[in-house]
């Protein structure tokens, strides 16, 4: 059997891959993340198939179900959000399966940045104003944030900053950033990208806690960085008819004739 890791994406059902689909439908075990994952997902397990919403289990009880499907040598589909490179909890699953020699494999997701990105019909890293996105968060229950790892640290590099599960701490957010972008530097909060009931906010610094007020809960992504709505950017040379790349070599095309 395998412990099939699958990343079931940002919260669209049909945003799953088609590696993941198949996969679940071939598991007669699956289990899954219920507090983000939606239900309609688990249309593609299989008829019959033992189906276990991990959300109030602990570490322990999600290890001895996989043991217990290990056992009766039965494949288990292993559901998670988005994608399973951030912010899974996989990794201490991982752990535990390698020292009960339990066999795994992973399947990417699509991540909620890029769900929240494609909601904003945005590129993130515009030519002339930004090349680098950084994902983060602040320090929760779940998980500490280590010393080096702040908020300002990360805005004195002027990348484009994608923040979890920190809208409940917006004036926090605001105070650290602010004196590195600014004032007026975009900013747009994406609530439960690609769900049926997302909702975009878009503001600056100065304006985000008045803009976003309480409403949000921590399911929310915020962006902040200089590519957020920005029309004024270069334009790559990637799509330049005198770039001469492998795939288009100068001299092709009549109006960009190679010149000595």
């Amino acid at each position: 059997m395998t412990v099939h890791f699958i990343g079931a994406g940002p919260g669209a059902a049909d945003l799953l891959t088609l590696r993941g689909r198949d996969l679940i439908a071939t598991s007669p075990v699956c289990l899954y993340a219920g507090s983000l994952v939606p239900e309609a997902v688990l249309a593609h397990c299989p008829s019959g198939a033992r189906i276990v919403n991990t959300a109030p289990l602990s570490l322990d009880e999600i290890v001895a179900e996989i043991s217990a499907a290990h056992n009766a040598g039965q494949d288990v589909a292993r559901l998670h959000s988005g994608d399973l490179s951030v912010w899974s909890a996989m990794g201490e699953q991982l752990r535990r399966l390698r020292e009960l020699d339990i066999p795994y494999d992973v399947t990417p997701g699509v991540p909620s940045f890029a769900a929240a990105a494609a909601a904003l019909g945005a590129e993130l890293t515009l030519p002339g104003i930004v090349q680098s996105v950084v994902l983060t968060r602040t320090s929760g229950r779940a998980s500490a944030m280590p010393t080096g790892e702040s908020l300002e640290n990360f805005a004195r590099t002027g990348a484009v900053l994608a923040i979890h599960l920190s809208v409940h701490v917006l004036d926090r957010v605001v105070e650290e950033l602010s004196p590195h972008y600014g004032d007026d530097c975009p900013v747009a909060v994406i609530w439960r990208a690609s769900w049926p009931d997302q909702r975009i906010i878009r503001a600056t610094l100065g304006t985000l806690q008045t803009t976003v007020g309480g409403e949000m809960a921590r399911t929310a992504l915020i962006f902040v960085g200089r590519s957020i709505g920005a029309e004024e950017f270069d334009e790559s040379r990637l799509y330049a008819g005198d770039y001469d790349r492998r795939y288009r070599p100068v001299g092709t095309n009549p109006r960009f004739p190679e010149t000595q």
